[in-house]
């Protein structure tokens, strides 16, 4: 009987034939242990996890955003849709309003949680801060923002903080007529339309950008009255956007680097170090002391980081979230005033008894205006300055909320897992806010009616990372509100605009969220 040449008993014997071959397979081989050895090492820091969780009492999160789709890809094309639509925030309503506030999910075969619990919130930000870190927005921000306090973390952060904080504190001892120039060129620019037609969310992102800059810089980049907003301030805009979707992308923000990106980034970094070379060069050439008042904040950056590069870097953080935050709540709060016209009358009546004619609004003044803090507090509830954000566990930890099937036990949070919060959903809970939660309704501030809210209420985030501008945001705003109420008593809605719940119209969402039609009035 012939014999089977496909026989395994009858296979080729293959030799190596070369030094080649050789080195190829001590290379496969070496391949091949490193795989095994991350598997064991994966192994064991998974059981060493779960007996951590064990011992912490914690249980498996009940509460998952649903898919169908292998690696969750219906939800991406979901979100995806929701985000180009501009209504991604309203899309992410309906899954803690059906399935609760703290919520696993699964993305392109990652695990991560999403939570607006208050107590989960208040363990990332405080009670177990040092347990996480800013994960991928720092390599996604980096381009833009460079070594700055919103890309730090750990020590880094720490000292930016306490560097900065001290500008701050400076500036809550002074009055308010750092404000009143800015405001005038913002009342020019409003009166300028013949039709008395105007959008405000544009000239107040310009204003912003000139108090900001004069603070910082010693002097304001003017965008109110000429054309550098077409070089920085849209720059400046397109960085912000282009920035805040890399960060979406989370480990994947690499993969959205378009060129129009770098060259925003580069017309920012070189408007900056132009400032900062001038403030060093002034103080230079006539002395620290005859130049202190102008270039304080500059100076100082640099007596402390001695590198002009770290102080445009710190600046650069610093004038995003000032300029962006005020911005959107001076254009959410006119857009929700309008819409409720008695709350408006309401404000109207409070300025004209305790400010009236008067254009140089003081601190006294704000503190005599408890209404329109009423009306500041609820459109920062409704439209907080960071509405999401993400953190990265940078140990095995554990939030004290989200385990089990109601979901009040604790949950085990794995090493490098992603942590998503949105103050924006958390601030429209109706078991903290009653069932009008979705509605502007200004007087719930009112008294003591919510003053155990604590960890619920975060319109500028919490613990160390709160913002320390947050006195400078208030001030600026309340000063230009009032004084744009006083020049335009009959300002309105224009005639035939389209009204859409709140919660429900189109938003722009950076690190910020602002109105992505715009604010649109009627002065006259």
């Amino acid at each position: 009987m012939p014999e089977d040449p496909q026989s395994p008993f009858h296979a080729p014997i293959i030799t190596p034939r070369s030094g080649a071959s050789h080195t190829q397979l001590t290379v496969l081989a070496l391949v091949l242990a490193y795989c095994f050895y991350r598997y064991v090492q994966k192994q064991m820091q998974y059981r060493s996890e779960t007996a951590f969780g064990d011992a912490h009492g914690c249980l498996p999160m009940k509460a998952k955003i649903p898919f169908k789709w292998p690696l969750s890809l219906d939800l991406v094309k979901q979100t995806w849709d929701a985000n180009t639509d501009q209504r991604l925030l309203a899309f992410y309503q309906q899954f803690f309003d059906n399935l609760g506030p703290n919520l696993e999910q699964k993305l392109l075969g990652g695990i991560g949680y999403v939570t607006i619990d208050p107590e989960n919130i208040e363990t990332l930000l405080s009670t177990k801060f040092q347990d996480f870190g800013l994960g991928s927005r720092r390599p996604a921000f980096m381009p833009f923002l460079g070594e700055g306090i919103l890309t730090q973390d750990g020590s880094a952060a720490e000292r930016s903080r306490d560097l900065l904080r001290r500008q701050f504190v400076r500036a809550q001892y002074q009055n308010l007529e750092g404000f009143s120039e800015h405001v005038d060129n913002l009342l020019a620019c409003m009166s300028s339309s013949s039709s008395g037609a105007v959008d405000l969310q544009p000239l107040f992102f310009r204003f912003t950008l000139d108090t900001t800059t004069a603070f910082m810089f010693g002097q304001s980049i003017g965008s109110l009255k000429s054309d550098v907003l077409e070089s920085f301030g849209s720059s400046f805009n397109e960085a912000s956007l282009i920035s805040s979707m890399r960060v979406r992308l989370s480990d994947f923000y690499w993969a959205y680097t378009p060129s129009r990106y770098s060259r925003a980034c580069a017309v920012i970094k070189r408007y900056t170090d132009d400032y900062v070379n001038l403030a060093l060069s002034e103080v230079k050439g006539h002395g620290a002391d005859a130049t202190s008042n102008r270039y304080v904040f500059i100076k100082e950056l640099y007596e402390e980081l001695h590198d002009p590069a770290l102080v445009r870097d710190q600046l650069v953080n610093v004038l995003m979230a000032g300029r962006d935050s005020t911005a959107c709540l001076m254009s959410w709060a006119f857009h929700l005033l309008l819409r409720h016209p008695q709350v408006l009358e309401r404000v109207r009546r409070e300025i004209t008894s305790v400010v009236g004619d008067e254009q140089n609004l003081t601190r006294a003044h704000v503190r005599k205006l408890p209404y329109l803090k009423c009306v500041l507090d609820e459109t920062l509830r409704l439209f907080p300055s960071a509405p999401i954000n993400i953190r990265t566990s940078l140990r095995t930890t554990s939030f004290p909320r989200g385990g089990g099937p109601d979901g009040s036990s604790p949950v085990l949070i794995r090493k490098g897992m992603g942590i998503g919060y949105s103050i924006y959903h958390m601030h429209r809970r109706r078991d903290l806010y009653g069932e009008d939660a979705a509605i502007f309704r200004p007087e719930r501030w009112e008294g003591s009616k919510l003053a155990h809210i604590g960890w619920g209420y975060l319109p500028f985030n919490g613990g160390p990372r709160t913002c320390l501008g947050k006195d400078f945001a208030a001030m600026e705003a309340t000063y230009g509100i009032v004084r744009i109420l006083q020049t335009f008593p009959n300002m309105r809605l224009p005639p035939g605009l389209q009204l859409e719940e709140v919660g429900m119209e189109k938003q722009a969402l950076t690190l910020t969220v602002s109105i992505a039609n715009g604010c649109k009035v009627q002065l006259y």
